[in-house]
């Protein structure tokens, strides 16, 4: 009778002992449970056409992104001059952000003055860079440059936003309407 109680007790710690109280003992749906993870754009089998299924829609837009209708062109250039207007109120908030922001980007090359005698200009680092008092600009056309750039000067889409570039185009005709007076 002993050893049929120690037989018994040890059968019952030992079938106690295999089971997880954490864990359900039977998972109908794993996954939901224990998630595979998935890399973006990897291959995988759960999808027929390979990594078709995980590759944005055609024709979506991503989040925040607005398209700018105007080309790199000469054309473009004169589309956006004569029809491009900032979506931005001229508040002085926005002129000082396009101050600093110009003294970062601008004023090595422009000057703080938009006279053109920057660092750069007067190290002989560029030549001819024109005052914005002997251009025709307005904030469209300075839009367009700094989206795409112009002559020896390169595109600042990477660098500024599109709020950014109408806050330096604001300040840009602030330092024009100087010049001129």
């Amino acid at each position: 009778m002993k050893k049929a109680s120690i037989l018994i007790v040890l059968s019952s710690l030992m079938v106690l002992s295999c089971s997880n109280p954490s864990k359900p003992n039977y998972q109908y749906f794993p996954n939901m449970y224990e998630a595979i993870g998935y890399e973006t754009y990897a291959e995988s089998k759960a999808f027929n056409n390979g990594i078709e299924a995980q590759l944005p829609v055609e024709g979506s837009v991503a989040r925040g992104w607005a398209p700018y209708d105007f080309p790199n062109t000469n054309v473009g250039y004169e589309a956006a001059k004569a029809s491009l207007k900032s979506p931005l109120e001229q508040t002085d908030v926005h002129r000082a952000e396009g101050k600093e922001l110009y003294g970062v980007y601008c004023a090595v090359c422009h000057g703080s003055k938009g006279d053109g005698q920057g660092i750069l200009m007067t190290r002989e680092k560029f030549l001819g860079i024109p005052s914005y008092a002997d251009r025709d600009i307005n904030q469209g056309s300075i839009y367009h440059v700094l989206m795409y750039g112009k002559n020896a000067m390169g595109s600042h889409a990477g660098q500024v936003n599109a709020t950014e570039r109408w806050q330096i185009a604001q300040h840009v005709m602030y330092l024009r309407n100087e010049l001129t007076k």
